[in-house]
């Protein structure tokens, strides 16, 4: 039997919840440092749900939608509209977002994923998004339901667990005299990204932007900005810090949990060369400063198309995670 999709109400979250649930569960068998399932797990989701559902005017406009087979549920999409960084030009607006916590019941029927997949882009279209992008974590039964709908991976978040260590000869803290040479490292960051693909136009305002919130990150107990030094000065830098809902679904402990949200090293200002030893210093100096924050398992954001960074990630035991794959407007 086809399977219905509709919008979800609040009458639904009880089935919808013990999806996720059952999905966080499987999450946590397959990688139980990455996931745990959190003690207050059932909570989250309802929490969670019933925000997305009876709070019509939340500041981030979100949707659920359910799969159905007459009264049975077998499976939910979840999308939300994704406001864009400040150092990113939004040239086509707000992207859709179809969140990792998109689940389909182990007995749901074949073509659920996709049926979800395209409810959601149709409702994300709906709301004004024109770039379509759907997180898929892994091992995931959506990449090929993804790639059959024209998506293709963005950015991946290889992880790593048992984070530590000491701090390596070279790498640092940050200090404000170190501000500078950081911003420079992020223009030619933001440089590189553009070249690979021109969803990340910065915005024309981007390096006073980023300046100011490297400012307001020194002073943030909650993560460390480190700085790698060569021959020549500061030549790398890297915040560590907190993961955030946007990357781990209800259900799961967050708090162990950090994210390598912005790194760059000269040594890899060429994206198909080789990482270089320096870059391979400051990643280790990443992984100290975690386990100093207590955070003892991490994700890496790393363009799927930047391969030297890719390569340096895997190198160093950064793997599976999750996937952000990308629709562009037709």
């Amino acid at each position: 039997m086809t399977p219905s999709i509709r919008a979800a109400a609040s009458a639904d979250v009880r089935s919808i919840a013990d999806l996720a649930l059952a999905a966080a569960r499987r999450r946590a068998a397959a990688d139980p440092a990455l996931w745990p399932v959190a003690t207050d797990a059932e909570t989250q989701v309802h929490r969670a749900l019933h925000t997305a559902l009876d709070t019509p005017e939340a500041p981030v406009r979100q949707r659920w939608l359910v799969a159905h087979i007459g009264s049975r549920i077998v499976g939910a999409g979840h999308g939300l509209h994704l406001p864009v960084p400040p150092i990113y030009a939004g040239r086509w607006g707000m992207p859709g977002l179809i969140m990792p916590d998109t689940v389909v019941a182990d007995t749901a029927p074949d073509g659920v994923a996709e049926g979800l997949a395209a409810a959601a882009e149709d409702a994300l279209a709906a709301g004004g998004a024109r770039i379509l992008l759907a997180a898929a974590i892994l091992p995931d039964t959506w990449t090929a339901a993804l790639t059959a709908r024209g998506y293709a991976p963005l950015t991946l978040y290889p992880a790593k667990s048992g984070l530590g260590g000491e701090m390596p000869d070279g790498v640092r803290l940050a200090a404000e005299d170190d501000l500078p040479a950081i911003a420079a490292l992020s223009g030619e960051s933001r440089a590189v990204l553009h070249r690979l693909d021109p969803f990340w136009e910065p915005h024309p305002q981007a390096g006073p932007r980023f300046a100011a919130w490297m400012t307001k990150t020194l002073a943030l107990p909650d993560r460390i900005l480190l700085v790698s030094e060569g021959a020549d000065g500061v030549d790398g830098y890297a915040v560590a810090q907190p993961a955030t809902p946007l990357h781990v679904p209800p259900g799961h402990e967050i708090g162990g949990l950090g994210i390598v949200d912005d790194f760059h090293h000269s040594g890899l200002a060429d994206p198909d060369g080789r990482p270089s030893k320096g870059a391979a210093r400051l990643l280790a100096g990443i992984e100290a400063a975690f386990g100093h924050l207590g955070r003892r398992t991490a994700l890496a954001v790393c363009p799927a198309a930047w391969a030297s960074k890719a390569d340096l990630l895997r190198g160093a035991g950064w793997q599976g995670g999750q996937v952000w794959h990308i629709r562009r407007p037709v």
